[in-house]
């Protein structure tokens, strides 16, 4: 039984994280953790997540359990996970990161930093958006060079704090490379004023916030008489949560190196 170790056990998706393990008849929840001046620390995580009394205590730190579990799921912000990162790999611990918003310097640390150990980082954990990716792929070498404009349209809730979204950046730089493209060149983020007609080349992307949508994403390849839109909407974030503790199960034992979640399915050529 795979012992899980929870980051932000006290927040939406933290609550949803651990409802997917205690779902999960292959792993456990060995610790759950919040931040260090929380009122919540000594509370049952269980009792705190409406799931009934679990008898894991919510920890400050990770150094508070760390005999406690084998893999940490971290959806935090990129400071704290790449910290938290730098922990597991001096603490022997395989982590899976479903954090987004990380700049160029940022993933050149968690890159050299997954070297040392098991990390799964995936911007979605989603199956079905992996998925998508891949039927993705195949549209965008057998479309992308015949006339088709390619847009990816994405949509999240009010207090979603990144833009693009991560999922998106992935869609949009899965199909760049199928396309041989560079998605920094070729990408556009923003459509402001008399930006003149489009470039055959480029990806746009827009972006939608509002209410309490989970997750949508759409790759629009639309050319002159036709188009066609490749979609996924999450109704749930368990979706992602479900992901995270395959990842985790997946990624405890294996080698140090940075995975992603095309690997843990066995979608990758």
């Amino acid at each position: 039984m795979t012992r899980i170790a929870i980051i932000g056990a006290a927040g939406r998706m933290g609550r949803t994280l651990l409802e997917a393990t205690h779902k999960s008849d292959a792993a456990t929840l060995g610790a759950a953790v919040v931040r260090a001046d929380s009122s919540l620390i000594g509370s049952d995580a269980g009792e705190m997540a409406g799931l009934g009394k679990l008898g894991v205590a919510l920890a400050g730190s990770l150094g508070a359990v760390r005999d406690d579990f084998d893999v940490l799921i971290d959806f935090s912000t990129p400071s704290l996970t790449l910290d938290n990162l730098a922990w597991c790999a001096d603490n022997g611990k395989a982590i899976v990161i479903g954090t987004t918003g990380f700049d160029a310097a940022e993933l050149e640390r968690l890159d050299a930093l997954a070297a040392r150990v098991p990390t799964v980082f995936s911007a979605n954990m989603s199956t079905g958006v992996n998925l998508t990716v891949n039927l993705l792929e195949t549209a965008a070498r057998a479309l992308g060079d015949a006339g088709f404009d390619i847009e990816v349209i994405e949509s999240h809730h009010r207090h979603k704090i990144d833009a693009p979204s991560g999922t998106a950046l992935m869609m949009g730089r899965a199909v760049a490379d199928a396309l041989g493209r560079d998605l920094a060149a070729c990408g556009v983020f923003e459509r402001v004023g008399q930006v003149g007609p489009r470039r055959a080349d480029e990806i746009g992307f827009a972006t939608v916030r509002g209410g309490d949508i989970v997750g949508e994403h759409t790759v629009l390849f639309a050319a002159e008489g036709e188009r066609i839109e490749i979609t996924h909407k999450a109704s749930s974030r368990l979706t992602f949560g479900n992901g995270a503790v395959r990842a985790a199960l997946w990624v405890a034992g294996r080698a140090s190196g940075r995975y992603d979640m095309q690997d843990v399915l066995g979608l990758k050529a």
